[in-house]
């Protein structure tokens, strides 16, 4: 029995230049309407998303920005408008309950009608995105930046300890007080900060909008195969150093030879490319051969630190070496974790990418959660940019005997990067001097600093740890 064939009428754009093209066919019954393919036109993953035209872009001059409610009982409502909200607090319905973002609560019942609304999340290692989403609408959507230097503050805490341990005139054995094995669930603290913050600007945003859905996505990467991408079979068993030693192996990469000035025959030492003293990385693709005075001479500078000439060897050598991929192992252990304590649906990365490029979306994580909420041609909203600062709450620590605490007893009435009102302007606080008694403002959108201000002058506004909104 024949079948009914159209020919393909497009030219592949992604075919190799040195490829004999050749007619393609295709049945039309897999051109309906439920299907993927479209007729006569190539899948947009096909062409490349850097191929693909833009057809909406977020302009911040343009977006909404929505006030968000409380009812009396402190319970989230549909947002309003400024508009509205100034007049309900001009005529005392409502109070201020929070800054940015703009949150009222009533004074008066009212109506509790709420729409289905959706929030979608896009975790990251460095940044995360998470969009709320109506029918018609975008309610809200903000772009986390998560802390990066947890790991190191935690090896400084690590060594403060060990110090400490090593004056006292008593010092029980440590291992007593060690874990035989780590409880289940156990997460390494620096991750556990991020997937922690990630979790509590989701809690947030339950209590300023009635959330009925929550999507996130998970992603499950092959670091292996990511890194070697014909691996096979057995050689998911033998890794990179499999029949070296790490330093033979990098004798046998680097051809016995110092990577940044070429000499042989001379004693060659193992080095970190990016110094280990600013970002501990002990993988193999971070470390490389060179003789005595090219180590001495390097040092523990960053590319930017280096003279002209080293800083373009050294960039040389960074080309070589395979990125890093802390985000993927991350997201490969944070993942169902993720799922579990939020209780929601589940996406998977390829159908963001897909969906993203049919709407002719840049690629964003605040793009991408707009795509798993399941946004097609909602109005956008404004993007807040959220950054995670330390709280920097310590116990005082008391010393033996009766000495004077080694820390202050109180805090400061004004902390880094409170939001505080001079002068009839805002300002965020860069530092405090004098004691506490003075502080350093600049504006929030920009980098120059003013003089100092007494703290008589000047009244708070939000506090600016944890999660900073701006």
């Amino acid at each position: 029995m024949s079948k009914t064939v159209s020919k393909l009428s497009v030219e592949l754009k992604n075919a190799p230049r040195d490829a004999s093209l050749v007619s393609g066919y295709v049945n039309k019954s897999l051109n309906r309407e439920e299907t993927l393919s479209v007729s006569c036109i190539v899948l947009a993953d096909n062409l490349g998303e850097e191929n693909q035209p833009l057809k909406r872009e977020r302009q911040d001059s343009r977006v909404p920005v929505y006030t968000y409610v409380l009812n009396m009982r402190g319970q989230p409502l549909m947002p309003t408008t400024p508009q509205k909200a100034r007049k309900l607090v001009k005529e005392k319905k409502a109070k201020v309950i929070r800054r940015i973002p703009f949150t009222i609560q009533l004074n008066y019942p009212t109506g509790e009608n709420k729409q289905k609304t959706k929030l979608g999340n896009d975790p990251g290692y460095e940044n995360g995105g998470i969009s709320i989403i109506t029918d018609e609408k975008e309610l809200f959507v903000a772009e986390l930046s998560l802390r990066m230097e947890v790991s190191k503050k935690l090896d400084k805490r690590r060594m403060y300890r060990q110090n400490r341990r090593s004056r006292l005139w008593y010092r029980p054995p440590r291992f007593d007080y060690r874990k035989k094995s780590k409880p289940t669930g156990w997460l390494a603290p620096s991750i556990r900060n991020k997937l922690d913050t990630q979790i509590r600007l989701i809690d947030f945003t339950r209590t300023i909008l009635p959330i009925t859905e929550i999507i996130a996505e998970i992603a499950s990467f092959d670091i292996q195969k990511m890194q070697k991408p014909n691996i096979q079979g057995i050689e998911y068993q033998r890794g990179t150093l499999f029949g070296y030693t790490v330093r033979n192996y990098l004798l046998e990469k680097w051809g016995h030879k110092c990577a940044y000035c070429g000499k042989t025959n001379i004693p060659l030492e193992i080095d970190h490319i990016i110094p280990i003293s600013k970002i501990p990385n002990n993988r193999i693709d971070n470390l490389t051969i060179a003789c005595r005075p090219c180590n001495l001479k390097k040092g523990n500078k960053l590319t930017d630190e280096c003279n002209p000439k080293l800083r373009k060897r050294i960039l040389e050598i960074q080309k070589k070496a395979t990125k890093s991929y802390k985000g993927a192992t991350f997201m490969n252990i944070v993942r169902w974790k993720l799922i579990e304590q939020l209780d929601c649906q589940y996406t998977y990365g390829d159908r963001t990418k897909y969906q993203r490029t049919k709407l002719g979306l840049k690629k964003s994580h605040v793009n991408d959660a707009f795509v798993i909420a399941g946004g097609t041609t909602q109005t956008f909203s404004k993007v807040y940019e959220v950054k995670q600062i330390r709280r920097n709450n310590r116990s005082l620590q008391l010393n033996r005997k009766g000495f004077k605490p080694s820390i202050r007893k109180q805090r400061y009435p004004y902390q880094r990067n409170d939001l505080v009102k001079y002068n009839n302007g805002l300002y965020r606080v860069k530092g405090t001097h004098c004691k506490g008694t003075r502080v350093i403002l600049y504006p929030p959108n920009q980098k120059k600093k003013i003089k100092s201000v007494s703290i008589k002058k000047i009244e708070l506004k939000t506090y600016g740890k944890g999660l900073s909104f701006n």
